[in-house]
């Protein structure tokens, strides 16, 4: 593949630690009770959503039909 003609400076690499930054990032402010709140009635939404959804669509895929309720078109009933 591609090879470096020039040597790699691992002194560099070596020497990186003594760049970092030694200033810590602020710590992380806690949701309040209200953003807590909305995020719980979100999740309920898109549960019940699901389960709402779950429970229309099992009948379409139920596969025992009843003889008694056969579906015709308008045309195979030959008026």
């Amino acid at each position: 593949m591609f090879r470096r003609r020039e040597a790699v400076p691992f002194a560099f690499v070596a020497e990186a630690e003594s760049f970092r930054s030694n200033v810590a990032p602020p710590p992380k402010q806690r949701a309040s009770t209200s953003e807590l709140v909305s995020r719980t009635l979100i999740g309920l939404t898109v549960a019940a959503g699901f389960t709402g959804a779950l429970l229309f669509g099992l009948p379409s895929l139920d596969t025992n039909q009843s003889s008694g309720h056969t579906q015709q078109s308008e045309a195979s009933q030959g008026r």
